[in-house]
C-alpha cells in the first residue's frame, strides 16, 4: 500500500517511542502529603487509604527518609490535633502540631522543600474550613486566622504555604501577612480551582475533618462550572498567588488544560484521596494492574498541562521514573 505518512513509524521500539514522548515527568514536580498527629510512636494505618498512614512528629522521619531516597524532594503537611474548638486556634498556636513537625522536619531533614495546607477544617469542633455565624462560614472573619495560620507556618519553617479554605480574598490576606513581616519571597500555591466533590472521603477520615452539619457546597465550587474555576484561578493570580491548584485531578483534567491555557504561573493538579482509595481498591481484588494504572494515571495529569503534581503515590512514581516505566 502507498502510504507517505506512517505514524506508526515512531512507535517502533522503546527508545524511539521515549524519544519522541510529548509528555515528560520529572521527580522533582511530585509533592507528597503526608499526615502528622499529636503522639508518640504512631504509625497508624488510615483504612480507608491502605498503604498511608498517620505519623507522630517522632516517626514521621522514616516515611520522609523514604521519599528522600526515592528522590521525592517536596512534602506537604496536614496536621491532626489533639484538642479542637470553635475557631480552629490550633491551626496557628506555636505549639500546634503542624508547628511542631515544621520545626523538626526543618532541622532533621534540610533537603526537604517544605509546604503546609492552611486551612481550618482540621482543627475546628465543627470540621468547616472557617469561624462560623450562625450555621454559615464567616468569610471575611476567617480570612484573619488563615493569614495568622500562614504566618505561624511560615515562622516554623515552611517553604510556601497552601490555602485549601475557598474563601474569597485569603490569597491577598495572607500575602499581605507575608510581607508585611518580612516574607515576601515565600510562595503561596493556592488551592484555587477547588471543587466539592465525593472524591475527598477517604481524606476527612484520614484527618478527621468531615463537618459536623452540612456540607461545603456554599465555598467550595460547584462541579458543573468550568468557566467559574478560570474566574476564581484568575482571581488568585491577581491577589499573589504563585502557583494555581486544581482540585481533584482525575475528573477534572479538563479544568488543569483550561487553567493551562489561561494563567502564566505554574499550574498543580492533587490527586486526591479518593482517586487513591479508588486503585487500591481494583488493584486488591486484581481488577486492574496497579502500577501501569498509576503511571497512566500521572501521566495523565502531566498531559493535561500541570507541571506539579500532588498524589499519595509519590514515592512509587519517583521509583517508576528513575526505572525507565514512566517519564
Amino acid at each position: 500500500m502507498d502510504m507517505q505518512i506512517r505514524p506508526r513509524r515512531l512507535r517502533y521500539g522503546e527508545a524511539l517511542r521515549k524519544m519522541v514522548r510529548e509528555t515528560r515527568m520529572d521527580q522533582s514536580s511530585l509533592i507528597y502529603p503526608i499526615f502528622v498527629k499529636e503522639g508518640s510512636g504512631i504509625v497508624e494505618e488510615i483504612p480507608t487509604m491502605p498503604g498511608q498512614y498517620r505519623y507522630s512528629i517522632d516517626t514521621m522521619g522514616r516515611k520522609l527518609e523514604a521519599l528522600i531516597d526515592a528522590g521525592v524532594s517536596s512534602v506537604m503537611f496536614f496536621g491532626i490535633p489533639d484538642h479542637k474548638d470553635e475557631i480552629g486556634s490550633g491551626a496557628y498556636a506555636e505549639d500546634g502540631i503542624i508547628q511542631k513537625a515544621l520545626q523538626k522536619a526543618a532541622k532533621e531533614y534540610p533537603q526537604l522543600y517544605r509546604i503546609t495546607d492552611v486551612c481550618m477544617c482540621e482543627y475546628t469542633s465543627h470540621g468547616h474550613c472557617g469561624v462560623l455565624c450562625g450555621q454559615e462560614v464567616d468569610n471575611d472573619k476567617t480570612l484573619e486566622l488563615l493569614a495568622k495560620t500562614a504566618l505561624s507556618h511560615v515562622q516554623a519553617g515552611a517553604d510556601m504555604v497552601a490555602p485549601s479554605d475557598m474563601m474569597d480574598g485569603r490569597v491577598a490576606a495572607i500575602r499581605n501577612m507575608l510581607d508585611q513581616n518580612g516574607y515576601c519571597t515565600t510562595p503561596i500555591m493556592s488551592y484555587a480551582v477547588k471543587y466539592a466533590s465525593a472524591f475527598y472521603g477517604p481524606f476527612r477520615d484520614a484527618a478527621g475533618s468531615a463537618p459536623s452539619f452540612g456540607d461545603r457546597k456554599s465555598y467550595q465550587m460547584d462541579y458543573h462550572n468550568s468557566r467559574e474555576g478560570i474566574k476564581e484561578a484568575l482571581l488568585d493570580v491577581a491577589e499573589g498567588a504563585d502557583i494555581i491548584m486544581v482540585k481533584p485531578a482525575m475528573s477534572y483534567l479538563d479544568m488543569v488544560t483550561k487553567i493551562r491555557d489561561t494563567v502564566q504561573v505554574p499550574v498543580a493538579a492533587y490527586s486526591v484521596s479518593g482517586e487513591y482509595a479508588m486503585i487500591k481498591a481494583a488493584a486488591s481484588l486484581g481488577y486492574i494492574d496497579e502500577e501501569k494504572i498509576i503511571c497512566e494515571t500521572a501521566a495523565s495529569a502531566f498531559r493535561a498541562g500541570c507541571d506539579i503534581y500532588l498524589t499519595y503515590y509519590a514515592q512509587e512514581i519517583a521509583q517508576y521514573i528513575q526505572e525507565g516505566k514512566i517519564g
